[in-house]
């Protein structure tokens, strides 16, 4: 097991309530790239990276004629899809779907045994992402469709997330330590010329930008309760009724749109040769 599936096993159920809601508009975007070759005749889907199942349930249910088969290489993601499967499918969509375990870049399906492969927000985790796209290259039969959405490489900074480190300094706990996102797509033409480079046809990118409207309680619920919770956990009781105070006060000076978080993603698409 890789260190990005134990730790998606770990936040599975807050990615579930908290970050799931906010990419899933982004994602199911991936719908509408995919439409005509549903309506062509594609019924054998693979969702790479299901993840809580935001893209094959409502595959399943646009679709009546599909069969959905989603893989995450993590177990506690594939759990919380199944979840979300039984709460929103009726039984004969829900035994439309199989929900595996698998990685992408090493999936346990027969070559050629899909029409059409989507994923969402995945691509940017696999320790090689050619690599991922060659998988699915093999398991589409000619002429099969993939079309991911994921992140596009930004620069920008999102104003409350210093106003968590501002009051992280305040109360003597220190700024975290940042990362470059080093996967995530640093250009369309950069998405175009490696699916191109795995084998695909007729490919197409473009650019989007997904927006989040926060609010105080909500950026401050989902910082404190996900995305940063151990980190905040980990506080005495006073050092974070002081902290989240200070997060208040500061994001209570914010307008709107600097609490609209907002983050460019790259749509593409090719056909397998």
């Amino acid at each position: 097991m890789t260190e990005q599936a134990e730790r998606y096993d770990r936040i599975a159920a807050g990615y579930a309530r908290w970050w799931a809601p906010i990419i899933a508009p982004a994602a199911l975007t991936i719908l509408d790239e995919v439409a005509d070759a549903v309506e062509a005749g594609a019924t054998r889907i693979l969702d790479i990276g299901t993840g809580t199942g935001t893209l094959s349930i409502a595959i399943l249910r646009r679709w009546p004629q599909v069969r959905v088969t989603g893989i995450d290489a993590s177990a506690g993601m594939i759990e919380m899809a199944g979840a979300e499967a039984d709460r929103l499918l009726p039984p004969a969509a829900r035994n439309r779907l199989q929900l595996r375990v698998a990685f992408a870049d090493d999936m346990p399906v027969t070559g050629g045994s899909f029409d059409l492969a989507v994923s969402s927000f995945v691509l940017q985790l696999v320790p090689n992402r050619f690599l991922a796209l060659r998988e699915a290259h093999r398991a589409l039969a000619p002429r099969g469709r993939l079309a991911y959405v994921t992140w596009l490489a930004d620069d920008r900074a999102f104003a409350p997330d210093a106003d968590f480190d501002a009051a992280l300094d305040e109360v003597g706990v220190g700024a975290r330590e940042w990362d470059d996102r080093p996967g995530d797509v640093p250009s369309v033409d950069g998405a175009i010329n490696q699916m191109r480079r795995a084998g695909f046809a007729d490919v197409r990118a473009s650019e989007a930008v997904l927006h989040h409207p926060f609010d105080v309680e909500g950026y401050l619920r989902f910082m404190t309760a996900f995305d940063e919770e151990d980190l905040v956990t980990e506080m005495e009781p006073d050092v974070r009724r002081r902290f989240e105070a200070s997060l208040r006060r500061r994001l209570e000076r914010r307008t709107q749109g600097e609490l609209t978080l907002r983050l460019p993603t790259v749509t593409a698409r090719g056909v397998r040769r």
